[in-house]
């Protein structure tokens, strides 16, 4: 997938410099932005992370003072089980069993909680980054910026109109004319 997007990018390029003429593709200004790069060493993307951590640390700190406290008592469990009386070492089983889940279902919350988070804060950062390369590559006289995709392109590159004038025109062609 990631090949044929790179094909896609390289098309793209000579598409453009083919259209920009010989003598205008000296002229014309493209560039490579590495979108992973950004979203690793971004100071944004780092604050995000940190304050990810910061939100969900009280949970994590909670779950894992629960995995200490459910580890004591199988450890007592076992230890002691042998000398406890049957009633005592069901309710201890019982317990355990109870806690274990509670632990299971609190740290499933937390994993999809953090993940829904990730995500929002990821887009967030994407967007910001996104009108960061279009800004920087408008003031910077940028034709052309491709990352993962297009990220920015000057609008006398582009040639969607025409195309879609050469489809409508098409299209009208192609129907029936129509009975008084």
């Amino acid at each position: 997938m990631a090949r044929l997007s790179r094909l896609g990018t390289v098309a793209l390029i000579s598409a453009v410099l083919l259209a920009s003429g010989g003598t205008a593709s000296a002229q014309t200004k493209i560039a490579v932005v590495n979108i992973p790069r950004l979203l690793e060493e971004a100071p944004q993307a780092k604050q995000a992370m940190q304050a990810l951590q910061d939100e969900f640390a009280p949970r994590q700190r909670d779950i894992l003072a629960q995995q200490k406290n459910l580890k004591g008592k199988e450890e007592k469990l076992q230890r002691d089980g042998a000398v406890m009386a049957e009633n005592e070492r069901r309710n201890a089983e019982k317990e355990l069993r109870d806690g274990q889940r509670d632990l299971a279902r609190k740290q499933n919350e937390y994993v999809e909680d953090l993940n829904l988070r990730r995500n929002e804060e990821l887009g967030k950062l994407q967007r910001s980054l996104l009108q960061e390369v279009q800004t920087f590559a408008r003031s910077s006289s940028y034709d052309l910026v491709v990352g993962d995709g297009v990220l920015y392109v000057n609008e006398s590159l582009d040639i969607t109109p025409q195309v879609l004038s050469a489809l409508q025109a098409r299209s009208g062609a192609a129907k029936p004319a129509s009975k008084p």
